[in-house]
Formats: structure tokens, sequence, C-alpha cells
């Protein structure tokens, strides 16, 4: 399943549409959330935009990969757009497999591939009013090339 959606989700109910999947044996999730500081500074929230239906393609695009990588039996993608505050829930992602190697390592090339590739622009307000766009950091920029080769 992939939503791009303004509302929050609920990690238990993934979770539990996940376990209800046959054959599986280890399920591995993330959530991220809106952190108060970036680069030095507090940020009181951050707005998320989206191109509807290339951003779907692109995250099914990101799964199509993985599933070639690794045994996934059932998969979320849930990523919220719109504006968002301090801890509130920003993305999830669900691997089910039947085992926890496959489900670690594509939960976490969803997310490097996610946090690099697909089409998603974050803007943040910082506490003092000014409000910026937010590029791929460099890390994640690096932690995408350990896929790559």
């Amino acid at each position: 399943m992939i939503s791009v959606q303004e509302l929050d989700f609920n990690q238990q109910v993934e979770y539990d549409r996940l376990k209800s999947t046959t054959k599986i044996g280890a399920i591995v999730t993330f959530t991220g959330l809106v952190r108060d500081i970036n680069e030095g500074q507090d940020v009181s929230d951050l707005a998320l935009e989206h191109y509807p239906g290339m951003t779907e393609k692109c995250l099914q695009d990101i799964v199509q990969q993985a599933q070639q990588r690794w045994n996934i039996i059932d998969f979320t993608i849930i990523h919220r757009v719109g504006q968002l505050t301090i801890s509130d829930q920003i993305v999830f992602v669900g691997i089910a497999s039947q085992h926890r190697g496959d489900a670690f390592a594509a939960c976490e090339f969803i997310m490097d591939y996610l946090k690099t590739q697909a089409p998603f622009w974050k803007k943040e307000t910082m506490a003092n009013g000014e409000t910026k766009w937010v590029d791929a950091r460099e890390h994640d920029q690096h932690a995408l090339t350990k896929w790559q080769s």
C-alpha cells in the first residue's frame, strides 16, 4: 500500500495490517517525525508539498526496486503532506518478509531512496519566523550510494 495524505496515521493499525499477511516472519517499520531543530536552528513547523501522481509513481518505482532485491511479502508507505508541527508523524514505512534481513534492508533502502529521490518539497519555518526550503542532506545522498554499487 502506498498513500500520500494529509491525515495522520496510526502505527498500530498499519502494523496490524502487515501482521495479518500470511507467511511472514518479520516486520520492520520506520516512522519519521518533524524535528524541532535543523542545522542548529529551532524549527517551529514544516510544510510538505508534492506533485500528485508523480509522487505515487516514484514511490511505486522505489518499492519495485526493493522487491527485485529482497523478498518482500507486503509493504506500506505512508507519506504525509501539508502543514505539520513539531513531533507530528511524517512518514511510515513498513516491510513484511519471511526473514528479518530482507525486512531491515528493504526498509532502509526505501527510506534512503525516499529521502533523496521522491518528489517532496519541504519548507521549514524557523522559531524566528524565517522560512527556508530544505534540500536533501549530504549524508542522505551518501547513504544512497551504498545501494548503487
